[in-house]
């Protein structure tokens, strides 16, 4: 799939302005670093950010993701007036780790200075409505969204998105540490005439 093809938008609200999803680019890694140090977006993520150089290779993996297409991830970038990008405010992935398999997972997280502006919900709203109609001839309807029981936000923001919460999930340290829940959006496929 051609990266440099794929852009969506979410509107602006009244409290926060239009974002931008596009594929994560070595010029992120420097602010991908600053996102990073903060404490609540290292408890959330799996991945450690640290320096320039640990910024450079996530943004790396993420690359090799969409050229193998088995993990399509998006910088969520703050749009500015002039439309242009302003900070990076956030970060949305679809992971497909078998190709047409009917179902996928999502993931995000959120930058500390866009928490709580609609960003997240706003973000994955798009996410969503891309990945049921890039992959329809795939076969995709359905996506699954996890996070650990703790994570209230993550649940609010699975609601927010018509997410519904079907089934808890044991603990499998280290990459869940606690119980999970398990959110899931359904879309029918598309009726052939």
């Amino acid at each position: 799939m051609d990266t440099t093809a794929v852009r969506l938008e979410a509107a602006a609200t009244p409290t926060a302005p239009a974002v931008l999803l596009r594929p994560w680019r070595q010029a992120d890694a420097t602010g991908l670093v600053e996102l990073y140090r903060d404490e609540a977006l290292r408890r959330w993520t799996s991945g450690a950010v640290d320096d320039a150089e640990s910024a450079a290779g996530w943004v790396r993996e993420q690359e090799r993701g969409w050229a193998v297409g088995d993990r399509f991830a998006f910088a969520v970038v703050e749009t500015r007036t002039d439309g242009a990008d302003g900070r990076l405010a956030g970060h949305v992935v679809l992971k497909r780790p078998v190709p047409d398999a009917s179902s996928a997972e999502v993931g995000y997280w959120t930058a500390a200075h866009a928490r709580g502006r609609g960003v997240a919900p706003r973000a994955l709203h798009a996410l969503t409505d891309w990945a049921f109609g890039a992959f329809a001839a795939d076969g995709l309807t359905r996506l699954e969204l996890l996070h650990q029981v703790d994570n209230t936000a993550s649940c609010r923001v699975a609601q927010k998105t018509g997410f519904a919460f079907t089934a808890l999930l044991p603990a499998a340290p280290p990459a869940l540490p606690l119980d999970g829940h398990v959110h899931t959006l359904v879309r029918a496929a598309p009726q052939e005439i």
